[in-house]
């Protein structure tokens, strides 16, 4: 009896320490979601100058194509 109790409340134990490990698991999926959020964001705005940036470049360029 004092064996299956010692059990049941290993099982406890273990059930909760496995529902801390999903909670970390899901914050730092949300974590990696939101910085690769960032980084579209970031690299959508800078898309457009660091074309121009290239273009001018491309240009400068004898030979290159599209100059």
């Amino acid at each position: 009896m004092v064996l299956r109790a010692i059990v049941n409340v290993e099982s406890f134990v273990r059930s909760i320490v496995r529902k801390d490990e999903g909670q970390d698991l899901l914050e730092y999926a949300l974590l990696v979601a939101l910085i690769a959020l960032g980084a579209v964001i970031a690299v959508t705005a800078a898309g457009d100058k660091v074309e121009a940036v290239f273009d001018a470049i491309a240009k400068a360029i004898p030979g290159a194509p599209g100059a």
